[in-house]
């Protein structure tokens, strides 16, 4: 059950874009954070205001997203390696039971 609930959340997982990529693309028309118009607009009053506050809260957003980011993929790590462990185990106890019914299918051709 445990297994499963992982798995819808592996499935609905989604990893967030990098945001250097995104500021890359924005550098050309302004920074983030440089003020309304100039490619770092619309992001809320201080952004809106430019300057130094500006770009040091656009530093912070990415930071944040960075984080988040790293995160994820840290639990998506942590997941993979949980279902590698489990698939192993499975191996081993099917590997058993084939070793048991080799047994069995001796014995049979011994009688």
């Amino acid at each position: 059950m445990a297994l499963q609930q992982c798995s819808r959340a592996v499935r609905n997982f989604k990893i967030l874009p990098c945001l250097s990529q995104a500021r890359f693309l924005q550098s050309q028309s302004g920074e983030w954070g440089s003020g309304s118009g100039k490619g770092g607009g619309g992001g809320g009053s201080v952004r809106e205001a430019g300057g130094a506050f500006g770009k040091m809260e656009a530093a912070r957003e990415e930071e944040y997203f960075r984080k988040l980011q790293n995160q994820q993929i840290e639990l998506l790590k942590t997941h993979i390696e949980d279902e590698i462990k489990q698939h192993e185990k499975l191996i081993k106890q099917h590997q058993e039971e084939i070793d048991r019914h080799k047994k069995k299918i001796r014995d049979l051709k011994e009688h």
